[in-house]
């Protein structure tokens, strides 16, 4: 009996940040086309709570804190012991609204100790995961790494969507952004033939940003509205499934139109 393209039935997907906003709906997209997903979060009660709202049955929480060595350790020897690893969503990230002291500030007050911090997780930690994950991506036969950037790891920010506003756009969001992108296209030519690496880049995605900012994000985008976490439901089930069997080395925007002009 051979399954359809789109099929993770018999797989184990591992969501990093799992359990947040954009994580648990790419957690969820997983579990309805069939995986096992493992949700990887740094709150314990929050991965229990959206692992057990997932569809299907098998799915794990694991509490990891992916900025200290010991929670990279903590989710490679729990997928080791699984036995299993096909698919690897690097999602977890400080984003521009994350509250780091000297992160989403101007540019001039913006420090080292919180760059050096958003490319500890942003970076760091999906090149560490995705090493470590490497054998047992190889050993299942279908491995597919799915790696997170955005349109800043793209392009540039328009800061003028920001003006009279409290927003910022860190300088280690984009830089981080950027490395997930070329990280990606490394990662695609080192592990193949075995594994499949690709990146999908998100445009902005509506959360009460200021009314101004998002009438502005809305005339630059051609389908006239910010993103929602549905919108990145399908390119993740994709990328993870054989019916993205010949894509490799891609960073996709999924971004309405935004990086077109």
């Amino acid at each position: 009996m051979t399954t359809s393209q789109g099929d993770l039935s018999r797989r184990t997907a591992v969501v990093t940040g799992g359990a947040g906003p954009l994580g648990s709906v790419l957690s969820a997209a997983l579990a309805e086309a069939g995986a096992r997903v493992v949700v990887c979060d740094v709150e314990e009660e929050r991965c229990a709570a959206t692992a057990g709202a997932l569809p299907g049955r098998g799915h794990l929480p694991l509490a990891a804190d992916l900025l200290e060595p010991e929670g990279i350790s903590t989710v490679v020897d729990a997928l080791h012991e699984l036995g299993a690893c096909d698919v690897l969503v690097n999602n977890a990230a400080f984003t521009g609204t994350s509250g780091v002291p000297g992160y989403a500030v101007p540019f001039d007050e913006q420090t080292d100790e919180a760059f050096a911090l958003a490319l500890a997780l942003n970076l760091t930690a999906p090149f560490s995961l995705t090493r470590q994950l490497a054998p047992l991506l190889r050993a299942g036969g279908h491995g597919s790494v799915i790696n997170v950037s955005s349109i800043y790891g793209l392009v540039g920010p328009n800061m003028g969507l920001y003006e009279g506003t409290r927003m910022g756009n860190p300088a280690a969001y984009a830089a981080s952004k950027g490395g997930i992108a070329q990280l990606t296209r490394y990662l695609a030519t080192v592990l193949a033939p075995d594994v499949r690496v690709n990146a999908f880049a998100p445009g902005g995605i509506a959360r009460g940003q200021d009314e101004a900012f998002v009438a502005r994000y809305e005339r630059l985008t051609p389908l006239g509205r910010m993103g929602t976490e549905d919108d990145f439901r399908g390119v993740a089930a994709w990328l993870a499934s054989d019916a993205a069997a010949y894509v490799t080395g891609q960073v996709i925007a999924v971004d309405g139109g935004w990086t077109a002009w």
